[in-house]
């Protein structure tokens, strides 16, 4: 009768072995889907940043003055109750483009483009999404226009 003992232990084993492969393939499935959920919010955030940060740029350069608008952003304090950050990405001086991305998975993350001659004054434009009021600034100088990201003080 050994037969069917072994034939019990193979399918039970086998059974087991399912349920696993189930549930880490569920897993994959439902952090896909977060993931692509995130990053849809998150090119929400970067469309509205860079379109702002143009906006500034066109206001700011439609008079042969130097001057300086600052807007502030309305931004969640989560993206799909996850903490995120909003960069202005460097290239050599000049502002290239708008990144946002997830802290949990910095992997997801989303970018828009902003037009070129624009320039970054500092090298770090990082904000973070603490629940703080975000600033998006601009400032004309000797026909150098500048662009920033900063968390309102006070």
């Amino acid at each position: 009768m050994p037969a069917p003992t072994i034939s019990h232990v193979i399918l039970t084993g086998a059974l087991i072995i399912l349920v696993f492969t189930v549930q880490i393939f569920y897993y994959h499935v439902v952090d896909n889907i977060w993931a692509e959920m995130v990053r849809r919010e998150l090119k929400e955030l970067t469309d509205y940043v860079a379109d702002t940060l143009v906006n500034l740029y066109l206001l700011v350069n439609s008079t042969n003055l130097d001057t300086t608008l600052k807007k502030t952003l309305n931004l969640p304090s989560r993206v799909s109750s996850s903490s995120y950050r909003v960069e202005i990405v460097n290239a050599g001086g000049a502002a290239q483009s708008v990144r946002a991305f997830a802290d949990v998975k910095t992997w997801v993350n989303a970018t828009s483009w902003l037009p070129p001659g624009l320039k970054v004054a500092e090298a770090n434009q990082v904000i973070q999404s603490l629940g703080r009021t975000a600033l998006a600034g601009c400032a004309r100088l000797s026909k150098i226009v500048y662009v920033w990201l900063a968390l309102e003080v006070g």
